[in-house]
């Protein structure tokens, strides 16, 4: 990967794209914290609820221990210095009880002349002492008073205490301080800590890809610019993987695009040249005709008809150049006589240790394209004559090429199979693709994907047959438009 001088999270945007204004990881940052925030806030709603509360309760208890205390007094007197200590020391305004049907004040003093709110300790729901407490918080002011009810000691019915709100109020404001600045603290390092989490185990990562993509579209045929794995072994391992993966297979197709068009370019210039060169064989072979030697006159005719289909392959389109096949025109031919003309075409005579074996059905006809076909056969077979003679050693014995040809209903199956060393495995993937299913140093693969693209042109289907000597290539043609794919399950059927 090449290194980059731009801040971790940026990535340089193409010309006259919008660079984004804020990156992935400062995202990250700011939903982090507003998220703790939320969270910190549904914590301390709740907590300044039970804040008020338990501030309450402290009181209520404060005054249980004076109403024991005024409660033993001989007679229930109690000097009034030692009344206003009491109450002083509860900071309440006057502690009273109930006990059956009569309500006894044990202490009061400067009482005040109005209660903003009535609080009853013994029934309070939590919602209500949620809306209660941000009641006081947010509406407190000075001079309002409250009156507290809670549960009485020494058998009571209730003990009731009148405060002042304010003092509550106060604590209620320091504490929601000490929460908030307590809440940011805890804030920032939970973000901090959950951002720095995510950003090496996601963020990072997803940024290093980014920068891969963006490095991979500037050259696509750059083996360097394909990314690096990092063994991970999680959704973004496999994510790379993925990728790596994706960008040698676009790498490999862009690469034999551009050969195909340096072929094809090469191809063209070649074809005008070849064309000329033909055309005067043509006229050399003319000659020939008129030759009185009978070896001449009976391979005469078959050479002119040579030179006439080489040139019409100049003239017409190129088989992987920048034109398409012609349509096949087809028409019934004889089988055999077709299959002696590959046989001719490859030069196999008796001083070639090669047997040249034919099975065909007596009087075999099909509906194709002759030249097609000619040429589907000649392709093949010539890569079974390579991959005889890569052996060295010849046998004759052992060396042989083998043609087979059958009617099977409204389709003709004819098989080409040799005695070589086989189709290697790593080759059967891209058998019929141009230059990708060679199965020899140096070889194009052109033969095969030619053949592959005629046979398709006629509605059939070529594959190579598992399990057999060598390799034995299996060539389907229908006479009419016949469904292979429903052939062939009705045969596996029956």
């Amino acid at each position: 990967m090449e290194s980059t001088d731009k801040p971790e999270g940026m990535i340089e945007a193409e010309p006259g794209t919008r660079k984004p204004r804020i990156g992935l990881s400062g995202k990250l940052l700011l939903l982090t914290i507003v998220f703790v925030m939320v969270a910190e806030i549904m914590i301390y709603v709740p907590t300044v609820a039970n804040f008020r509360l338990n501030w309450l309760n402290d009181r209520l208890a404060a005054a249980h221990t004076a109403a024991l205390v005024l409660d033993a007094a001989p007679s229930g007197m109690v000097p009034e210095s030692l009344a206003n200590q009491i109450l002083r020391s509860i900071g309440a305004y006057a502690v009273a009880m109930k006990m059956g049907n009569q309500r006894r004040l044990l202490a009061a003093s400067n009482m005040p002349t109005s209660i903003a709110q009535d609080i009853d300790m013994r029934n309070l729901t939590w919602w209500k002492s949620i809306v209660d407490a941000f009641d006081t918080l947010l509406m407190c002011k000075p001079g309002d008073n409250i009156r507290v009810v809670g549960a009485a000691p020494m058998g009571g019915d209730f003990l009731e205490i009148i405060l002042d709100e304010v003092p509550m109020c106060k604590a209620m404001w320091t504490f929601s301080v000490n929460i908030l600045l307590l809440s940011l603290a805890l804030s920032c390092i939970t973000a901090m800590l959950v951002f720095l989490a995510l950003h090496y185990l996601f963020v990072r990562p997803m940024w290093r890809i980014t920068r891969n993509m963006v490095a991979f579209r500037a050259d696509p045929e750059n083996p360097s610019r394909v990314i690096s794995e990092s063994g991970r072994r999680d959704e973004i391992g496999t994510a790379e993987e993925e990728l790596g993966a994706m960008q040698r297979e676009l790498a490999s197709m862009l690469h034999q695009q551009s050969r195909l068009a340096a072929l094809g370019l090469a191809v063209s210039k070649i074809n005008h040249d070849l064309r000329n060169l033909l055309a005067s064989a043509q006229l050399f072979s003319d000659q020939l005709s008129t030759s009185p030697d009978p070896k001449v006159q009976r391979f005469a005719p078959k050479l002119m008809h040579a030179l006439e289909r080489a040139i019409a392959f100049c003239q017409s389109t190129l088989s992987y150049g920048g034109a398409q096949e012609p349509p096949p025109e087809r028409r019934t031919i004889d089988v055999e006589p077709l299959i002696e003309e590959v046989h001719e075409a490859l030069g196999l005579g008796l001083d070639v240790p090669i047997r040249w074996i034919v099975a065909v059905e007596r009087g075999l006809t099909m509906e194709a394209d002759h030249d097609q076909l000619f040429r589907v056969l000649v392709n093949i077979a010539r890569n079974a004559v390579q991959a005889l003679e890569a052996r060295g050693a010849r046998d004759p014995a052992r060396d042989q090429i083998r043609i087979t040809g059958r009617r099977e209903g409204s389709v003709v199956v004819i098989e080409v199979s040799d005695t070589g060393p086989g189709v290697p495995e790593k080759a059967r993937t891209h058998l019929f693709q141009a230059f990708q299913g060679s199965t020899r140093a140096g070889g194009t693969g052109l033969g095969l994907a030619i053949a592959a693209e005629l046979v398709r042109a006629h509605g059939g289907e070529i594959r190579l047959v598992p399990g057999t000597i060598g390799a034995t290539f299996s060539i389907t043609i229908p006479d009419r438009a016949v469904d292979l794919d429903t052939r062939r399950g009705e045969r596996a059927r029956a």
